[in-house]
């Protein structure tokens, strides 16, 4: 193995007994090897070999390639990303073997060297990964099941892929998570799905438990996977992940793009994966929301100078199952130093001086801009960037039935222009 190459194993519950003898040779002839506490001692400490018994004896002088004999054992820190870096810096020029959980290139350490090193630098020895030993033991098919990460983040994640039938593979963040999911599943009307906690996949202890989300209440291994076959409770709400979430889904003081308004609104900023939406004059934050959960890689920064707002929207992308970077001030200033976006809505503030201009030259070429108005002032405004840079103009009216006396009438929405262009 060439020292300016790390190389990275996968490890199963199985440990040392469950390498490969590929991944037992990466391991064996690295000077370095790196990995969290519990990695780590899944190896032998003198690397011995197994006898007929299953028990690692003592290594003998040939057991250990001499030239590693003073192997360094590198527990990893935390934060880990920002020591990262100067951990394989230290390091240069040594044989550096890390060990991951299951498959190092599925949500692990391995996506993070490549990134950072190259794929030149790196190789890759994997394990089966926690989802493909989970599938095979529900027997459900892996390209048909939706799997979320729960491992850093709140486990509100998990909302926007809660729909009827679906099959779910959660990665725990710990012993507490199959509890937090499923008072989560009873929460939105889900409390008929099942769920199967699996502990310790592959491992001599592993452990496959079933039952209905509304009747978990047992104590959890911290190595855990969590399978959920959605199932709807006959009174639970459904929310998709097309534009047009009901208004009432979002907490609100008034400062709300209405569904329709926005379903419209969805259709011409035209969220696609992996892009970023600046959303200004955020509001209640609906589109950077909607925009959001789309697809789970796509991004928003909300902008929003009403700091009660601003907390408001923060709670609504909880509820909903999506993470928004919030940035507080009054937009065009507010707007300087930001990532530059795929998209923008204007939906506040379109009559700030001096907001099309940034807006437009911060906007990657292809990027949409869509602005909606509803005064006199902003439509004049829209009226002459139109004239400027083209585009495309509607005016939207909606009107919704409600009780008239006995008999029922139409009541009119404020009308709504809504201006988009390409750049």
């Amino acid at each position: 193995m060439p020292a300016d190459l790390v190389t990275v194993v996968g490890v199963g519950a199985d440990g040392w007994h469950g390498l490969s003898p590929a991944a037992r040779a990466a391991v064996e002839s690295a000077e370095v090897l790196m990995g969290s506490p519990r990695q780590l001692a899944l190896v032998p400490p003198d690397l011995g070999v197994a006898d007929d018994s299953g028990d690692v004896g003592a290594a003998s002088p040939t057991d250990v390639p001499s030239e590693v004999v003073g192997r360094v054992r590198v527990a990893w820190p935390s934060p880990l990303s920002e020591a990262l870096p100067g951990l394989l810096q230290e390091h240069r020029g040594r044989r550096i073997c890390v060990l991951a959980s299951g498959d190092p290139t599925f949500h692990g350490i391995g996506t993070t060297l490549t990134r950072l090193l190259g794929p030149d630098a790196v190789r890759v020895i994997p394990h089966p990964s926690s989802v493909s030993l989970a599938c095979a033991r529900l027997g459900w098919p892996q390209d048909q099941v939706q799997v979320v990460s729960l491992v850093g983040h709140p486990v509100e994640r998990i909302h926007p892929h809660i729909q009827p039938g679906r099959q779910l593979l959660v990665l725990s963040w710990g012993a507490h998570t199959p509890a937090e999911v499923a008072e989560l599943l009873v929460a939105r009307g889900y409390g008929s799905s099942q769920l199967t906690v699996l502990e310790q996949l592959g491992g001599p202890s592993e452990r496959v438990r079933t039952t209905r989300a509304s009747e978990w209440s047992d104590d959890t291994n911290a190595l855990n996977v969590i399978g959920v076959l959605c199932q709807s409770d006959a009174d639970a709400v459904l929310l998709p992940t097309v534009p047009g979430l009901p208004d009432d889904a979002y907490e609100s003081d008034g400062q709300l793009t209405k569904r329709e308004v926005r379903a419209v609104t969805l259709s011409r900023l035209a969220p696609v994966p992996g892009q970023l939406l600046w959303d200004v004059g955020g509001g209640a934050g609906s589109i950077a929301i909607e925009w959001s959960r789309h697809h789970p890689t796509c991004r928003a920064i909300a902008i929003e100078r009403d700091p009660d707002r601003a907390k408001r929207l923060d709670r609504n992308a909880t509820a909903l199952g999506v993470e928004l970077a919030v940035v507080h001030g009054a937009a065009p200033a507010a707007l300087d130093g930001l990532q530059s976006p795929d998209a923008i809505f204007i939906g506040g503030g379109a009559t700030a001086a001096g907001i099309f201009d940034v807006c437009w030259n911060a906007l990657r070429p292809g990027g949409r801009l869509v602005v909606n108005g509803v005064t006199l002032e902003t439509e004049s405004l829209i009226a002459q960037w139109y004239g400027a840079v083209g585009g495309d103009l509607i005016r939207l009216d909606v009107q919704r039935a409600s009780p008239v006396g006995t008999m029922t009438g139409w009541r009119p929405a404020m009308p709504v222009t809504i201006w988009s262009v390409t750049k």
